[in-house]
């Protein structure tokens, strides 16, 4: 790639990048962007998915702004706003941004990890060749989540773990673990709390999969009995886990907040013209549902520009307590799309299989139930309006937190 110095030329960045696309990018992709969170999901990546999350992981624009020395693709925050904006128009999408080892487990390594941590761990989920999940919620701590009770014991050469961790996404799937556990039951709640690296493919890690109601299945009960971890397997300080939790748990609600790179969906406004039909004007057909959308379509252009401005004034730190504001700005916006486009669709956005709907059809309805976990996962709604009033706006915090 062309060396563009201190001062960008973003428009020279934006050729290279388009001709890039142009070149690499499979053609028999285009518009497919639900593959990215399809493969979350389990969906095994081949034929031309596979060579373009082989050659996006070799480019290292699958995590744009890594730094090179790990594989990552070294570029600012703006030329990756201008690769998202090429991606965007050439239908493109990032098959590696739904993965958590890129938006939630790497970037709290490149934070808190050691440079052999960092040597191990981050190119791997550059190329896209391992998959990561995060141990944190279990029965008895959700969002009270300093109640985590899996122990985690000084076994001599290796640490010990035993405990269940639930909803954990994609367990199943998994080939590593970062996990919340108890190193130090005697310590204050939000103390004894250690961050580790767990290896999936050993005997003691069981996970067992919870069906759900869209008729995906990425969630699962993780049982650990036994389990081992090398001494070393510590990402950031023992017994001060909460602080590196607290950060992941920002880069995950950052990748939250409608950012992900490329892919186009279908304006709302033509499927309702499709399915609703227009008056004389050549408008939607129903003056109130007409409203309606333009509302959504106004909420959404706020929560991009808002995301824009956001990231133009973070100099380079992605994840802080400003994503709880645009993630529940997103998931406020995501919602309202799915629940118009069922009610756009009629009868017909309500179809589960069938030959009497089409492909757009089913998908609307099952985009619809998976949607409502948005306001839950990350941390509820709820935890995102307490973050934002005590330490954006400075409310007194009511919570009685330990």
């Amino acid at each position: 790639m062309a060396d563009f110095g201190g001062d960008v030329d973003l428009e020279a960045f934006r050729a290279e990048a388009r001709g890039w696309l142009a070149e690499n990018f499979p053609k028999s992709l285009e518009g497919k962007a639900g593959l990215a969170m399809a493969m979350m999901e389990g969906l095994k990546a081949e034929g031309d998915l596979a060579l373009w999350k082989e050659r996006m992981g070799a480019k290292g624009w699958g995590t744009p702004t890594w730094p090179t020395e790990y594989g990552g693709g070294g570029l600012s925050n703006a030329q990756a706003r201008v690769l998202q904006q090429e991606m965007a128009r050439a239908g493109a999408f990032n098959p590696l941004t739904f993965g958590m080892g890129v938006t939630m487990i790497g970037p709290t390594i490149l934070d808190f990890g050691t440079e052999e941590q960092k040597k191990k761990h981050i190119p791997p989920i550059v190329r896209g060749e391992v998959r990561w999940c995060v141990g944190y919620s279990e029965p008895n701590a959700g969002s009270d989540l300093a109640s985590l009770q899996m122990r985690c014991e000084d076994a001599g050469d290796h640490w010990k773990i035993n405990g269940q961790k639930t909803w954990t996404s994609g367990a199943q799937w998994s080939d590593w673990c970062g996990a919340l556990v108890r190193t130090d039951p005697s310590a204050k709640k939000h103390e004894g709390i250690t961050f580790i690296l767990i290896d999936m493919h050993q005997p003691g890690v069981e996970p067992r999969p919870i069906s759900l109601i869209s008729g995906a299945s990425p969630f699962c009960e993780t049982f650990f009995t036994d389990a081992v971890a090398p001494k070393d397997a510590v990402l950031g300080k023992l017994n001060e886990g909460w602080t590196v939790g607290k950060r992941l748990l920002q880069h995950e609600r950052a990748s939250q907040t409608g950012a992900a790179m490329g892919g186009k969906a279908a304006p709302l406004q033509d499927i309702a013209k499709r399915y609703v039909g227009v008056d004389e004007q050549g408008r939607i057909a129903d003056g109130d549902l007409r409203a309606r959308i333009n509302r959504h379509l106004m909420d959404a252009r706020v929560h991009g520009l808002t995301l824009q401005r956001a990231a133009a004034e973070s100099k380079g730190n992605g994840a802080t307590n400003a994503a709880s504001v645009l993630k529940n700005s997103a998931t406020s916006v995501s919602q309202a799309r799915a629940e118009l486009l069922i009610e756009i669709m009629g009868h017909q956005g309500l179809g589960w299989e069938g030959e009497a709907f089409s492909e757009e059809e089913t998908e609307a309805v099952r985009s619809w139930l998976w949607g409502k976990a948005m306001s839950i996962y990350g941390g509820s709604a709820e935890i995102q309006n307490n973050i934002i009033s005590k330490r954006i706006l400075g409310l007194p915090d009511n919570t009685q937190s330990a």
